[in-house]
């Protein structure tokens, strides 16, 4: 439900009236032109609101994404809006100078409170439909399958039959990890009878009390000030990653990687590239130790398209798959945000192709990628591209472009 605070005035009643007429008529491509000021965000949100329909909205960075999904906040307070952008404060991509023989590890330093924020996303998506992703690029970067990820929710229910055992385990298999000392985002602990668990969608907590193997309560609570929220019948606790991967999957998968590594192997020994098949050989059995032993291993998403089960050249799962079929999508500031979506796959690609030349990774490592424009466009439905200057794509594309010049001031 649209916040009435404010209601459309200037050129926007008639903006929102012409781009639902559109989406009504199943029209696949409109451009809303906007002048700066004119309340383009306010126009989205009675869209979004008009239609009853999920929605994702893509800015083409950080600081922009974050402003949008404060103004939506205020626009539809009773829905669901989510921020979903990249959770690297800071990030330095695994690459090969092959010039200089260098090669660069991956380094990064992740931010909890947007990993947070990503897995709040993904969650909403999967139990309502009032939903509004602002994502950024970041949304067309391959992650773990959405039936994966739902399949392995850990749901607890009071007086359910239950052992302890059996949840801790279940909480490992999705990347939980125990800290009987400290509780946070993506840990659980146990004293007794009574366990608590923070899921790696929430800031707040559960605390289950057990009698024997008999879940007693479940109580909402906040982990830093100890608030009790109230008692629970239900507690969702969602995988702390997005790459879950069942054990049957892992030992499939472990197979058909030894089999790619042998094959590429015997390519290397047959060239004479002796340091690349034993640089290669190394490595890859390390992270096969990894992931039978926990499940896991560093740079999993270089095996994402085994794991996966995913054909050669496949396009990864995105958060898009999260969305069902309906969805609405907007690309903000369309004129900068459509080439970034384009310019993605090629930057990535030639940086990959270097290091599986050179034994740093295997072939499949380049399904691990952001999808392309093309592959974008097939897996949104209904686009409005938002812009006070859209380019050539977005005019070309449009069967509508419906201006909105006039000032809600005037």
């Amino acid at each position: 439900m649209i916040s009435d605070a404010h209601p459309p005035t200037g050129d926007q009643p008639q903006a929102i009236e012409a781009i639902g007429e559109g989406l009504v008529a199943g029209e696949r491509f409109q451009t809303l032109l906007g002048v700066t000021g004119s309340g383009k965000t306010f126009t989205m949100a009675n869209i979004i609101a008009q239609s009853g329909r999920p929605a994702l909205v893509i800015a083409h960075n950080k600081t922009l994404a974050a402003q949008l999904c404060n103004e939506f906040r205020e626009y539809l307070p009773g829905a669901a809006v989510e921020y979903f952008v990249s959770y690297y404060d800071y990030y330095q991509p695994e690459a090969y100078i092959a010039s200089s023989d260098t090669y660069i590890e991956k380094d990064a330093s992740i931010n909890d409170e947007i990993d947070r924020l990503r897995h709040a996303a993904t969650a909403a998506l999967l139990t309502r439909r009032d939903v509004v992703i602002v994502a950024s690029v970041s949304c067309i970067y391959g992650m773990g399958s959405p039936e994966r990820y739902a399949q392995r929710l850990v749901m607890l229910e009071a007086g359910a039959q239950m052992s302890r055992e059996d949840i801790f385990t279940r909480l490992v298999e999705v990347q939980y990890q125990r800290n009987d000392m400290v509780l946070e985002r993506g840990r659980f602990r146990a004293r007794g009878d009574v366990f608590e668990v923070q899921p790696a969608n929430a800031e707040t907590a559960y605390r289950v009390s057990m009698f024997g193997d008999e879940i007693e309560s479940i109580t909402h609570f906040h982990p830093v000030t100890g608030e009790v929220f109230g008692g629970l019948q239900y507690a969702a606790i969602y995988p702390a990653t997005h790459y879950v991967t069942p054990q049957d999957t892992l030992e499939r998968a472990v197979a058909e990687i030894r089999a790619e590594l042998e094959d590429r192997c015997a390519l290397f020994d047959a060239q004479g590239k002796l340091v690349e098949a034993h640089r290669l050989r190394q490595r890859t059995e390390y992270d096969m130790e990894m992931l039978r032993e926990v499940g896991f291993c560093s740079g999993i998403e270089n095996y994402s398209r085994i794991l996966d089960g995913r054909a050669p050249g496949e396009p990864p799962a995105t958060l898009l798959d999260f969305f069902p079929p309906d969805f609405l999508c907007f690309i903000d500031e369309s004129h900068n945000t459509v080439p970034q979506l384009r310019g993605m796959y090629e930057g990535d690609r030639s940086r990959k192709l270097a290091l599986i030349e050179h034994g740093f990774r295997l072939p499949s490592a380049a399904d691990n990628r952001p999808i392309r424009l093309e592959e974008f466009l097939e897996r949104v439905g209904q686009v409005v591209f938002v812009s006070a200057t859209p380019g050539q794509f977005e005019r070309d594309q449009s069967s509508r472009v419906v201006e909105q010049i006039i000032r809600p001031t005037g």
